[in-house]
């Protein structure tokens, strides 16, 4: 039995419309909360991963920094994710000036400075590189500006 001769370009165009519209966002649908594998994904600030990489990156910034005083996230402005071989995270931080000395260790109950003088704020961008199976993390890249 022969078939038409029209068949497989009609079986062609099908599989060019449900590929398009496997990998296209919909309309309307607004910023997307998953991408395809390697396309940056919004991150949930609470995501375990993304505390770490939060973490690290201010542990990174603190040691790098000629400051007198430890610094600490005031908050996460945007968090991004992104597959590769491993995970990326691109991190928008306020941090903050604390009160604490670069001789003491732990940041979580330091106070942030209110006088103005000793007040300090920045915008920070990080990109931190995790790949847990292997123990790796490391801080790609970072730019901070004065708020």
């Amino acid at each position: 039995m022969a078939g038409s001769p029209r068949t497989p370009l009609l079986l062609l165009a099908a599989l060019a419309l449900a590929l398009a519209l496997a990998v296209s966002p919909a309309a309307g649908q607004g910023p997307r909360k998953k991408g395809m594998v390697g396309g940056l994904m919004e991150a949930d600030v609470n995501e375990k991963g993304v505390q770490e990489a939060l973490s690290f990156a201010i542990s990174e910034y603190n040691k790098q920094s000629n400051d007198a005083y430890q610094s600490r996230a005031v908050r996460v402005v945007r968090a991004f994710k992104q597959v590769v071989s491993g995970m990326n995270y691109f991190l928008d931080v306020e941090v903050g000036r604390t009160t604490c000395t670069k001789s003491q260790a732990n940041l979580d109950n330091c106070p942030f400075h209110d006088q103005p003088h000793l007040k300090k704020q920045k915008l920070c961008a990080f990109q931190v590189y995790i790949v847990p199976w292997m123990n790796i993390i490391s801080l790609e890249k970072f730019s901070c500006q004065d708020e």
